[in-house]
């Protein structure tokens, strides 16, 4: 390595990966610190190992409608373990291959903890906040640690596992208690009730996937509670009690829930721990980085993306931000991320994706008589044999005027996959007109976006 590096990146997540990349590939001299795997929480313990299981709890779900097609199967068992064996295989290659990438594209990866010791240098300890072992000098520095999730203060938290924890498991009890109300927690809510886990999801306000359209979350809700997840609303919990495998969540009033574990799915925060930002005067607001639209922080020189500003904290948003930042510095190209418009999906069963506005928000923004709103609700055809299962909503957002649709949402199979198409035409600013005109792919379900009235 040069003695000042063009760029120095701490966090090989997804935001600092493709920063890394795309400057050295730029003819940048960069070097990246990280004193875990790399690939970052989507990779390792996030949006990937979760979809894998996501798949294998539908896996169920499709052999119990087997009978509706004329297929019959015994003798069919259940491996959880097997699973979450073959989970923890593929994250290994991802991780191999992603070290192949930093490679290929001319990265130096600095395995240990970083930290900022000047607004030009990262120091770099064996373990988070340690001695220090070795000092980078750099031009500037990217800071892309992510987050971590939040752990209730209650007592006998300590016995609780947290998401992170979900893919170290090498099976899953009978019972669980997720506690929570957002996508993780209704994510793994789903995949635990899929694998044949008795799910009780405690929730401290009225309403599931607060953000989301409400019309939505309830569709999302009324499946849930049809596959036999039992979601109580306005309750907490105050403490859990027992031994691992053998817990008592205590509810705030005085109900006793047994389990063999309890998932703390609350939320999480930016990691700022360690990171030597007051030694580097970078400024902090709320638990986050400060940055600006060009991910600038309060030091010249010193950036940061992804989940540790706490803007957008989804994963294509923090890859985003990184190849921006690159681009403007080392190839002179000046691009903004666009936070306004983010598709987003929850791959809970039945799935939930979203772009633009929701109904409310729409209210608020412009006015209940400023909007239209047009929706269709059915039950698919994938459901018709076996007669089963949640109905289809899908929902359309319009200004009223120009009829320019705000909002594009779905619950039902295959959301996510048909919203990020639907996606390119919000983005472009569509009309229900433009919509209207677009000829159907029939019998499909997404082919209701463009017939709906």
């Amino acid at each position: 390595m040069s003695p000042t590096l063009d760029l120095v990146v701490i966090g090989a997540g997804s935001g600092g990966l493709a920063a890394a990349k795309r400057a050295a590939r730029h003819g940048a001299s960069v070097a990246l610190v990280e004193g875990d795997r790399v690939g970052g929480t989507c990779v390792i313990r996030g949006c990937v190992p979760k979809k894998l299981l996501v798949y294998g709890a539908q896996a169920r779900d499709q052999l119990r409608d087997a009978a509706a097609y004329g297929l019959r199967i015994d003798g069919i068992s259940s491996d959880v373990a097997a699973l979450l064996e073959r989970v923890r295989q593929e994250v290994d290659r991802l991780n191999v291959l992603h070290l192949g990438f930093l490679e290929r594209a001319g990265v130096q990866l600095v395995r240990g903890w970083g930290r900022l010791t000047g607004p030009h240098a990262v120091g770099v300890s064996e373990t988070r906040g340690g001695e220090l072992i070795q000092e980078l000098q750099a031009k500037r520095i990217l800071i892309a640690v992510g987050g971590q999730p939040n752990r209730l203060d209650i007592p006998g938290v300590e016995l609780a596992w947290v998401s992170d924890d979900m893919f170290l498991q090498q099976t899953y009890p009978e019972a669980v208690v997720v506690v929570g109300a957002g996508f993780i927690a209704c994510e793994f809510a789903c995949i635990l009730q899929g694998l044949g886990v008795a799910v009780t999801q405690v929730v401290r306000g009225p309403r599931l996937l607060r953000g989301f359209d409400a019309e939505l979350a309830d569709a999302v809700l009324d499946g849930m509670r049809e596959a036999g997840i039992t979601v109580r609303f306005e309750q907490q919990v105050t403490a859990i009690q027992g031994v691992p495998g053998e817990l008592t969540a205590v509810l705030d009033g005085g109900e006793l829930v047994q389990c063999g574990g309890v998932l703390m799915a609350t939320g999480r925060h930016p990691w700022l721990n360690d990171l030597g930002l007051e030694a580097a005067g970078v400024r902090v607001d709320q638990g986050r980085i400060v940055v600006d639209d060009d991910q600038v922080t309060s030091v010249p020189e010193i950036y940061a993306v992804g989940d540790v500003t706490d803007r957008v904290n989804l994963t294509p948003v923090a890859i985003d931000e990184g190849r921006a930042l690159a681009d403007r510095l080392f190839a002179g190209l000046e691009r903004r991320v666009d936070h306004e418009l983010v598709a987003m999906a929850v791959f809970s069963t039945p799935e939930l994706a979203s772009i633009g506005l929701s109904e409310d928000e729409a209210i608020k923004r412009h006015g209940k008589e400023a909007i239209t709103v047009h929706r269709a609700k059915f039950r698919s055809m994938d459901r018709a044999l076996p007669a089963t299962g949640p109905r289809c909503l899908l929902k359309l957002v319009l200004e009223r005027e120009s009829e320019r649709v705000l909002g594009c949402h779905m619950v039902g199979a295959h959301a996510a996959e048909i919203i990020q198409m639907a996606a390119v035409a919000v983005t472009m600013g569509a009309t229900k007109a433009e919509f209207d005109r677009t000829m159907a792919l029939h019998p499909t379900v997404a082919e209701e976006f463009v017939t709906m009235t």
